[in-house]
């Protein structure tokens, strides 16, 4: 299902936020990677039946960053790996109150006999904003899904993490989930907004 290059970027991508969230507290450490695993692999799955659906392919990889101002000169020479050390370094500064809950960004190939449909959505083989749009919102959908189920058979920490890591994937910056499904359809990213936020009401005034 994946290759090895992005078995590794996911499995170094649940140590570091498993690790971000348990390094104050480190006699959670089992149940925070239990659940992390989990929050990362639904996430991971619903995007790649929604990427099937559209005669595509996704691959996983570590948030990397290049820019470092706004002009268009301002690049660093190679490609920063943010998501492997910014949930660490927030997770430090804040003594474990606050961390950056995001790690992973993905690509989507269409495959090569998506060049061969000529009807409806198929007319064409390159994957627009909107469609990648649907496979990122999918993603997004899955780890509310499993917030909901999680509070409801009392598994809290579960319930949270799946919350926080819809908040931070659905941030419009960058190449994180929230900036493609912002381009692609900008009413389903106010509509998953709305319910993320509604989610963050019930972790801070419930939990």
């Amino acid at each position: 299902m994946f290759g090895k290059k992005e078995a590794a970027h996911i499995i170094v991508a649940i140590l570091v936020l498993s690790l971000a969230i348990s390094i104050w507290n480190f006699e959670i450490i089992l149940y925070a990677l239990i659940s992390v695993f989990f929050v990362v692999l639904i996430n991971i799955i619903a995007k790649n039946i929604s990427a099937y659906y559209f005669e595509s392919e996704i691959e996983n990889k570590i948030w990397e960053t290049q820019r470092y101002g706004f002009k268009a000169h301002k690049y660093f020479k190679k490609p920063i790996p943010i998501g492997a050390f910014l949930p660490l370094i927030t997770s430090i500064i804040s003594l474990g109150y606050f961390s950056w809950f995001s790690s992973l960004v993905f690509d989507v190939k269409p495959k090569s006999y998506r060049a061969a449909k000529h009807h409806g959505l198929y007319s064409f083989s390159e994957m627009t904003e909107e469609h990648i749009c649907y496979i990122a919102a999918f993603g997004i959908l899955a780890n509310l899904l499993l917030a909901v189920a999680g509070y409801l058979i009392g598994f809290e920490l579960f319930a949270k993490l799946n919350i926080y890591y819809t908040f931070f994937n659905m941030l419009p910056i960058s190449d994180l989930d929230g900036n493609k499904i912002f381009f692609g359809n900008i009413v389903l990213w106010s509509f998953l907004a709305t319910l993320i936020l509604i989610g963050l009401g019930y972790v801070f005034f419930i939990f």
